[in-house]
């Protein structure tokens, strides 16, 4: 599933095509869309904001209309300059929007919609995402105040990957920042530290913010998809085994994550 800072990378490249431009054309080729009326709907408005929060991505137009859209594990979004060869096939395209010649697409995105910008706000699914790891301004009482309501006996490395705890983490950014604080992932909650939360949020976001801003991570993963292979901190093997009720692969060394 692409992670917060994914998301944040194609908002950078999406906003010189589209903010603060009406589209030239908007087109729904999935026919989930066929009936929905939005590029009639949406003719004409200008994109006023790209923005994201955590693994969501949202484009304002003016009006107090948004399109929502959350790639779960499936979906990308593109970016195109005019000429330049889609990166999937056009099949599984679900929305483009087209400015000067440049081409934004969304393919196999399984939460795509049309909604108000009041909506945003008082959506449930919406309302209840944690602090935006990629926030300008991290807002860490209420990680912590989040963290502190979940299940104590939960671990921390799943803890982290729900989102109404802290929005944006993903297994990748889990693995690596409870390496980097030296956290055993399966400690639970109830064991864990604030210091050692925060230390988590402290270790994941600069790499994250460089990731949002580039498009690739600096340097290779420590102990992600490194199973077997020596820790680069203590020379232990890397482990790796399935967490929580959604069983994503957790990366850790037993060595040195305490």
């Amino acid at each position: 599933m692409p992670e917060g800072d994914t998301i944040a990378y194609a908002a950078h490249r999406m906003r010189p095509v589209l903010e603060g431009q009406v589209p030239d054309e908007i087109r729904t080729p999935h026919p989930r869309h066929a009936l929905d009326r939005w590029p009639e709907r949406l003719a004409g408005r200008r994109v006023m904001e790209i923005r994201t929060h955590g693994k969501h991505l949202f484009l304002v137009f003016e009006g107090d209309l948004v399109i929502h859209s959350h790639l779960r594990m499936t979906g990308t979004w593109g970016v195109y300059a005019p000429g330049r060869r889609w990166g999937r096939s056009p099949r599984v395209a679900w929305l483009v929007l087209e400015r000067g010649g440049h081409q934004v697409v969304q393919f196999n995105g399984p939460v795509l919609e049309l909604m108000t910008e009041s909506r945003t706000r008082f959506d449930q699914r919406l309302a209840a995402l944690g602090p935006d790891i990629l926030a300008e301004d991290f807002d860490a009482p209420r990680f912590l105040t989040r963290l502190r309501a979940d299940d104590p006996t939960r671990g921390i490395g799943e803890a982290l990957l729900d989102q109404r705890n802290v929005a944006g983490i993903g297994n990748i950014w889990k693995s690596e920042g409870c390496w980097a604080a030296g956290v055993d992932p399966w400690r639970p909650v109830s064991s864990v530290s604030d210091e050692e939360a925060l230390a988590v949020i402290a270790a994941v976001r600069p790499p994250m913010l460089h990731s949002a801003r580039r498009g690739r991570m600096e340097g290779e993963p420590h102990v992600f998809r490194r199973a077997g292979r020596p820790c680069p901190r203590c020379g232990s093997k890397v482990r790796a085994r399935g967490q929580g009720d959604d069983n994503r692969t957790t990366f850790w060394c037993p060595g040195c994550q305490r």
